[in-house]
């Protein structure tokens, strides 16, 4: 099973030593999927000078009821898949309450490590806008592209008028054990519908491809293409890439 997935990654262009963010649905798949095979696959396709990132979101596990998150333990509220992987020997998980991501591989240390210094959620120190700059791919294993979490960042540079809501204070709990209160500017997306598959449109042939990852249909995007392009349409229309009710 590991050497089909890296076969079908091939294919879809995915090329070693490239830096790649995963969103999953891991059921779509198939059946009897071993999750070990597809971190393994999704590595093998990597190499040794590629890096793994999945989001290891807790947005809906770290609320402003319950305010607290700590690195080592909340869990992942986007799946199975991240929540696997984050839990596996050698996987770094950076320091942010709702927004984290997990990654293993060549480049882990530069795209986690300072991600605890941003006040919002996709900031200029998260893996998100990192894997942009440095010229990373977006795979979406299973799952449309409306679960774009990039498309956050993009919007945060923009700053469409529906994007920030309240202020929140967190307890955090960092890689070190350390534990201390920080605050946060979140997401509002009030009387929104987040329409963040109208991304593709925007993407060349050269830039965005599909196919498929065992059973899974995929779709496979340019980091730096996807935030150029969706930068220049929400400069045009700020509201491009919601309904508003």
């Amino acid at each position: 099973m590991k050497e089909k997935i890296i076969s079908d990654l091939r294919a879809l262009g995915v090329r070693e030593g490239d830096s790649l963010l995963v969103h999953t649905a891991f059921s779509k798949l198939g059946k009897n999927v071993d999750p070990t095979d597809v971190i393994e696959g999704l590595r093998g396709a990597l190499g040794e000078k590629g890096t793994l990132v999945l989001p290891a979101l807790s947005w809906a596990n770290v609320t402003a009821a319950d305010p607290v998150f700590d690195v080592a333990s909340t869990p992942v509220c986007v799946g199975f898949l991240p929540e696997f992987f984050r839990k596996m020997p050698g996987v770094m998980r950076s320091v942010h309450p709702t927004h984290s991501c997990c990654a293993v591989g060549y480049k882990a240390e530069y795209y986690l490590g300072a991600h605890a210094q941003d006040i919002t959620p996709v900031g200029p120190n998260s893996p998100f806008r990192k894997l942009a700059q440095d010229g990373g791919k977006i795979l979406f294993l299973g799952c449309t592209t409306t679960p774009n979490t990039s498309v956050h960042g993009i919007e945060e540079l923009v700053v469409p008028d529906y994007l920030y809501g309240e202020d929140i204070v967190y307890t955090i709990t960092d890689n070190d054990g350390n534990t201390y209160t920080k605050k946060y500017h979140t997401h509002g997306f009030a009387h929104t519908e987040q329409r963040y598959e109208r991304a593709e449109l925007l993407l060349s042939p050269g830039e965005i491809s599909r196919g498929k990852v065992l059973a899974a249909d995929c779709t496979l995007m340019s980091a730096p293409a996807l935030w150029h392009k969706v930068a220049e349409a929400l400069r045009r229309d700020p509201h491009c890439m919601v309904d508003r009710y």
